[in-house]
């Protein structure tokens, strides 16, 4: 005990302001990585492996323990080795985010033809949603909105078409070739059709009160971790209509409630990419409106 008092008192006598940035670039590191592994199973592990390296340091510090020094001496280059391999996926999502960062559009602006081709989008979307849940058709609507989703087109089938209620109904009707999968739209058309979206594996539908979610939410769920990309779902059993964005699921919308959403999620994220770096750690309008409207 006393020697490790003698080290923080050597460790506080040479602290400079070199030091405090030291201190504070490790203290963004980790800020950032427990902001990329929220809301995941990863973030509980992460919290055991921190728990146990802590007890490690606790007991070689403060008592000699010379077999058990040896041990962990010994299992530390292995325990390099098996973090990045435990921590896959998450490490993966986390650079793809890191990458789609950089991308703020500083100079465009949305103009008026712009917004009148998203309202009618929007519109065609929702009518079509809501019929969809009447029928208790099945269907999944991802939404393409900055981050490329090119890879995803290319496992489904092209369309390139314009969006009308009619089309989407005829795409999810039961046991037709395309109405397996997700229809993805971008710059207002319709780009492809069943198209296989990654499922989401972060343990967030687990948790939820109805577990009887499928593969659909799931699906959309997944497409929302490693993207920007909004999410329409309706489920195929109970007709339900949910939304998901950046991870978060709200359930039981009407016609109202799903027009309203959307509204506010596609037009908000023009107005808040400029907010850069502190915009992270800022809650959006965006995410005001989902926690109220799932409350």
């Amino acid at each position: 005990m006393q020697e490790l008092w003698h080290n923080i008192v050597f460790i506080l006598e040479r602290f400079t302001w070199s030091s405090l940035l030291d201190i504070l670039l490790v203290t963004i590191f980790f800020s950032f990585l427990l902001y990329f592994l929220r809301d995941t199973e990863a973030h509980v592990l992460l919290r055991g492996v921190v728990l146990v390296v802590l007890l490690i340091f606790l007991l070689t510090s403060l008592v000699k323990l010379p077999a058990f020094s040896w041990l962990v001496q010994m299992i530390s280059p292995a325990m390099i080795v098996a973090v990045p391999v435990i921590f896959a996926p998450e490490i993966r999502r986390a650079l793809e985010k890191m990458g789609t960062m950089g991308k703020f559009n500083w100079w465009q602006s949305r103009s008026q033809k712009a917004n009148l081709a998203l309202e009618e989008t929007i519109d065609s979307i929702t009518k079509a949603v809501v019929q969809l849940s009447e029928r208790r058709h099945g269907a999944l609507i991802v939404i393409h909105r900055r981050e490329n989703l090119e890879r995803f087109y290319k496992n489904g089938v092209m369309l390139n078409a314009e969006i009308t209620p009619q089309l989407l109904l005829q795409i999810f009707y039961p046991n037709t070739p395309l109405h397996d999968g997700a229809v993805i739209i971008n710059d207002n058309r319709i780009v492809a059709a069943s198209c296989v979206m990654p499922l989401s594996n972060s343990g967030v539908l687990n948790s939820t009160a109805n577990r009887s979610l499928g593969l659909r939410h799931r699906a959309a769920m997944g497409i929302s971790e490693i993207s920007d990309a909004l999410a329409i779902v309706v489920s195929e059993e109970t007709g339900t209509i949910s939304i998901v964005h950046r991870g978060k699921l709200i359930r039981g919308l009407d016609g109202d409630r799903l027009l309203n959403n959307m509204h506010t999620i596609m037009a908000v994220e023009q107005d808040t990419s400029t907010k850069g770096f502190f915009g992270l750690f800022k809650k959006r309008k965006v995410d005001e409106a989902e926690e109220e409207q799932s409350e």
